[in-house]
């Protein structure tokens, strides 16, 4: 058996597809592209794809995770390239690696979100963080299946700037950008939480629903506040290359004892 990581986008108009679309999609572009999937065992077989804290329905991402399970070996730059011609455009396969550690869900500590403030000044979104990072609780409420719940919103959140940023059309006065590093906690935080924490501390309401996009997600560095690649220990784990026949020749020439 061998196991391959994929990276994985979702850009444009489909960050409105559900993790069930991308679930139905990505098992149409296996059969595409005749992957050699194993299967689960049981009545009901399906390939064996591992999904790891998709981004919520109508999130930009650049950095989604999945792992594969294949009965045959694949060179995986190659079964990345066939994916990714199989799959629609804006849900690309960008990365692909073959598993030679365990824990990738573990390795997805934090996520680094961009949100996209339109009609929103930038020294009005900087006034807001830095009423959202003086706090030290900010309760939001949010509705899940198990009904209203309430949270703390800022102690998940490592870090949070506002910058400005240029306008879509012309004639438009810019708008405000907020770059924020949040903790993959229980329960989880999300971008639009830390929207509603910037209402309830500082009064922060854009006009205009906000554009929110993953850009990583991976190893958390608490010191730095920043976020590391969540396949670099695949890549760094590749075993070293078999000795060549000269190399054995030498070796075995080589007086006993010698260094």
């Amino acid at each position: 058996m061998q196991r391959i990581r994929l990276r994985y986008t979702k850009r444009g108009r489909l960050r409105f597809t559900s993790h069930r679309d991308f679930q139905r999609a990505f098992e149409r572009a296996l059969r595409r592209a005749e992957v050699p999937m194993a299967y689960s065992a049981g009545f009901t077989p399906h390939p064996k794809v591992s999904y790891a804290n998709a981004a919520p329905t109508g999130t930009g991402s650049e950095a989604e995770y999945l792992e594969i399970q294949l009965t045959e070996a694949r060179d995986p730059e190659t079964l990345r390239r066939l994916l990714d011609e199989s799959m629609p455009s804006g849900l690309d396969i960008i990365d692909a690696v073959e598993a030679r550690t365990s824990g990738l869900a573990d390795r997805l500590q934090a996520s680094v979100w961009e949100i996209r403030l339109d009609r929103v000044a930038p020294a009005e979104a900087e006034r807001a963080v830095a009423a959202f990072l003086e706090a030290e609780t900010v309760e939001v409420e949010r509705r899940t299946k198990n009904g209203m719940r309430t949270f703390d919103a800022r102690a998940a959140v490592a870090r949070l700037e506002a910058v400005a940023g240029r306008g879509d059309r012309p004639g438009d006065d810019g708008c405000a950008i907020l770059r924020l590093v949040v903790r993959h906690l229980t329960p989880a935080v999300r971008p639009d939480d830390v929207l509603s924490g910037l209402r309830a501390t500082a009064d922060l309401a854009p006009p205009v629903p906000a554009a929110v996009t993953r850009l990583a997600q991976g190893l958390l560095d608490e010191e730095s506040g920043t976020v590391t690649d969540p396949l670099a220990p695949d890549r760094e784990a590749v075993p070293a290359a078999p000795p060549t026949a000269a190399e054995l020749t030498a070796a075995m020439a080589a007086p006993e004892g010698s260094a």
